[in-house]
């Protein structure tokens, strides 16, 4: 595998591990009504942050696992991600889209020609195409799809009809980075290329080396990194800054000796984290910017900063400067899985529970959906995609409205009617 998470990243993940392992769905609560038909949300009200917009029946087999495990595919995991007016869900070998304003399908597809065992293992929606990451299933048991050695390809499908477009080969955590109808930027596992759509040529490819790398996007720039190498001065990581749109490379080398790793990027800044806590750096000329002994929890793109966990605070962190803007109680992280422009949207981890916003600055919940059966959002461990994707207002959750009996007293019980929730963000 070349293309790796950094240690920061495994440890975040590790205390996640129950969320990552498959689709984290929702605890139970029987007794809904589904007419097959998606229930949608009408009126002002629905304009608002919490409102639940839309319910959709989800095919297939699935099962309500108790605790966090929750509603989930018998068999393998489920990706959802939305962006160009569609809500779009995989598993297995199929894909659904759903209009993201009414929970109307759009279309459903099974892809083709992929080898026996493959399954989807993770979805991005993109303006006009949709990009579906495949590669071999090990099973509902694996905590990381796709790592078997045999690659990932990224399967490219309009996002009007569902139409197989294209399929390019990608590293196992990589995939497609940007995209549009007219071409596709894909992460491998030795090169990061720009495809043609129309003739599947490429367009310009950049070298990114054989050995383990992390990356990041940000805007129309990826940034990459070889751990521990150097390009021309000794003892520094040198950091390759590509621009997706025409393939236009720069070498930047950052300040100082081991930074640690690649974490993350939002506009010109990048962060390295390490044993000693994170570092900032000027992402054109890799100038030291800021460091602080905490552990990276959040990024805020929306208002370039970035939330450490420092003690018993999570600190809100200017990205430029480093200046702490916001404190709150560290106790809020566990539940808390994304933030933007200051409001934290967290999940309550109970048989009533809701999805609520929380603004960091004043540390107070500013909003709450209605009652939700145990709500958590779909993962991707590719960090691509995801129920809640980057920019957008709509998270995506799994419920099971209606329990079945279990096979035998080990056995999880069978959810005869799973659903897609859509939330206002």
């Amino acid at each position: 595998m070349c293309i790796v998470r950094t240690t920061r990243e495994a440890v975040t993940w590790a205390k996640r591990a129950v969320v990552a392992i498959v689709l984290v769905g929702a605890a139970v609560i029987p007794g809904r009504a589904s007419n097959g038909q998606p229930r949608h949300c009408a009126g002002p009200r629905c304009t608002t942050a919490g409102s639940i917009l839309w319910a959709a029946a989800l095919p297939g087999l699935w099962l309500a696992r108790p605790g966090v495990s929750g509603t989930a595919p018998a068999d393998g995991g489920a990706y959802a991600a939305t962006g160009g007016g569609l809500a779009v869900i995989g598993t297995g070998t199929t894909v659904i889209a759903f209009d993201d304003s009414t929970g109307k399908q759009s279309w459903r597809v099974t892809l083709a020609g992929l080898p026996a065992g493959w399954a989807v293992v993770g979805v991005r929606a993109f303006q006009g195409i949709i990009a579906v990451g495949v590669a071999p299933s090990l099973g509902p048991s694996s905590t990381a799809p796709g790592q078997s050695g045999a690659g990932r390809r990224e399967v490219m499908l309009s996002a009007a009809t569902g139409r197989q477009i294209r399929s390019y080969p990608a590293a196992t955590y990589g995939g497609a980075v940007a995209a549009s109808r007219a071409s596709t930027v894909i992460v491998g596992a030795r090169a990061i290329t720009a495809y043609d759509n129309a003739t599947g040529r490429v367009r310009w490819s950049r070298a990114i080396g054989a050995t383990g790398q992390t990356w990041r996007v940000t805007g129309n720039t990826i940034y990459v990194t070889a751990d521990g190498a150097s390009a021309g001065v000794a003892g520094r990581v040198a950091l390759r800054r590509i621009d997706l749109r025409t393939g236009a490379q720069r070498i930047v080398h950052i300040q100082g000796t081991a930074p640690g790793s690649l974490t993350d990027a939002v506009g010109n800044v990048v962060l390295f984290s390490g044993a000693d806590g994170v570092r900032a750096y000027q992402g054109s000329n890799g100038t030291f910017r800021w460091r602080d002994a905490a552990e990276v929890e959040l990024v805020d793109s929306g208002q370039d900063s970035v939330y450490l966990a420092s003690g018993n605070r999570l600190l809100g962190v200017s990205l430029p400067t480093g200046k702490v803007l916001s404190s709150a109680p560290i106790s809020v992280a566990a539940s808390l899985y994304g933030v933007a422009d200051g409001v934290a949207l967290g999940l309550d981890e109970n048989g009533l529970g809701d999805a609520w916003g929380y603004d960091l600055q004043t540390r107070r919940i500013v909003w709450t959906s209605g009652p939700l059966p145990w709500p958590h959002f779909f993962v991707d461990l590719s960090g691509l995609g995801g129920s809640l994707s980057p920019g957008g207002t709509i998270a995506l959750l799994a419920t099971c409205t209606d329990v079945g009996p279990a096979a035998n007293a080990t056995a999880a019980p069978a959810c005869r009617r799973p659903e897609l929730e859509a939330v206002r963000i």
